[in-house]
């Protein structure tokens, strides 16, 4: 009688034994997936902090070039 409840509580130390393994496991594998999803949301920061300052640029460039035009169809006009 006490050999089952040893062997019964046996078994259920292995199994949360297993258990615990398993829930290791599957953290180590969320925290490799949680650095790499990090990673990949820096990246995407950091090339929409690129597009973000090319578009700036490119709008200040549209604005030299209307200008320009600006002057140029002013001069025409002159004439």
């Amino acid at each position: 009688m006490v050999f089952e409840v040893f062997q019964k509580l046996e078994a259920k130390v292995q199994q949360a034994i297993d258990t615990i393994t398993l829930l290791q496991m599957e953290i180590e594998e969320l925290k490799e997936k949680n650095t790499s999803l990090s990673q990949e949301i820096q990246e995407a920061q950091s090339n929409r902090e690129s597009l973000v300052n090319e578009n700036e640029q490119l709008k200040q460039e549209q604005h030299v070039w209307q200008e320009r035009l600006r002057g140029l169809l002013s001069k025409m006009d002159e004439v």
